[in-house]
This record gives structure tokens, sequence and C-alpha cells, in this order.
């Protein structure tokens, strides 16, 4: 018998200062069986920081299909951004770079991200519109604290630092640029 996902639902008040983005989104979640709650919450912190009327997520996981597990698309089915996550193949991102105007890859999983760039650093160097994110591990840690079913978060974002919070707690996350776009 297969696993089921289990479901989320947030309420995410985000201020991006930066951005000069405000607004309030209601969301749902869905967690893959093997998806583990660090994961879910990277997943939801990029929605914070991408944030905009079309960003959407997508089956992720659950498919097979070519598509992100979150991204921007315009009304033609023109590709704005394609965001992933994790410690992506080559392979996979020059595919989304090929069908994406802007490609957003968030790491994390602490000492291991270091050796994967590294390996990769001079491969993705090519990739024009793609940016690359460190999540720091600490702070990932810190941001599963906050999973609960339901879930009412804000995320403030500052000069590059961003701020989750729930009614109890606040999880400081200051992510580190690894490759902007252009570069």
């Amino acid at each position: 018998m297969a696993l089921k996902a289990t479901v989320y639902k947030v309420q995410l008040q985000i201020a991006d200062m930066d951005r000069h983005y405000y607004a309030d989104h209601s969301l749902t979640l869905a967690q893959h069986p093997s998806e583990n709650n660090e994961r879910m919450m990277v997943r939801l912190l990029a929605f914070a920081l991408n944030a905009n009327d079309t960003l959407q997520f997508t089956k992720g996981l659950s498919s097979e299909s070519d598509e992100a597990e979150l991204w921007d698309l315009a009304l033609d089915g023109t590709v704005n951004l394609w965001v992933e996550f994790g410690q992506a193949d080559e392979k996979w991102l020059k595919k989304a770079c090929s069908r994406a105007k802007q490609v957003h890859l968030y790491c994390y999983g602490g000492r291991v991200v270091p050796i994967w760039w590294q390996a990769n650093q001079n491969a993705l160097s090519r990739y024009q519109q793609l940016s690359i994110w460190d999540l720091p591990e600490q702070s990932v840690q810190q941001m599963a604290t906050l999973v609960q079913r339901s879930m009412n978060l804000q995320c403030n974002v500052s000069e590059g630092q961003i701020w989750l919070s729930d009614d109890s707690q606040s999880v400081l996350i200051e992510p580190v640029l690894l490759k902007a776009a252009g570069r």
C-alpha cells in the first residue's frame, strides 16, 4: 500500500523589504512521504523569497514529469522562474535553464554543499540565468521546528536577512549566494 502525502495548511505573511513585496498567502503544502520537515520548510522559504501572484507549487516529488517543484508560469506557458532544491544534478539544471528565464537553486545539507559546489562550480558557471544559494544547516533545522499541520508564519526580509516566525519563535536565515545569475 502506497503512503499518502501529509497536507499542511499555511497562512504566510510576507514583508520583503528587499523586493518591496508585501502580501498574505494561504497555501496548502503536500509533504511527500519521502520528504522530511527540513526540505518542506526550504520549499516554503523559497516560495516566500520568490512570491508573486503567479508562483505555484507543482506535484513535485509525487510526479515524474519534467516540471519544477515550484515555478512561475506566464499565461502563454513560458516559464519565468524555475525553483529547485538540494544538490541538483547538472543535467537537470541544464534542462531547467533551457526552459526558464530564471532558475533558482536553494541548497541545504550542511557540509555536503561545499563539496557539491566544488565538484559542480565550473559546469554550472555557464548557465547565465542560474542563481544558487546555500542555506545554513542550523537555520534549516530551526525552520523544521516551526512545522505544524496548521501554520501561521511571518517572513520578513531585509538586507539579505530573513526572519521566519510563528507566534512563539523566530528563526534567522542568512543564505550564502554561491552563484548570481549573469555570472
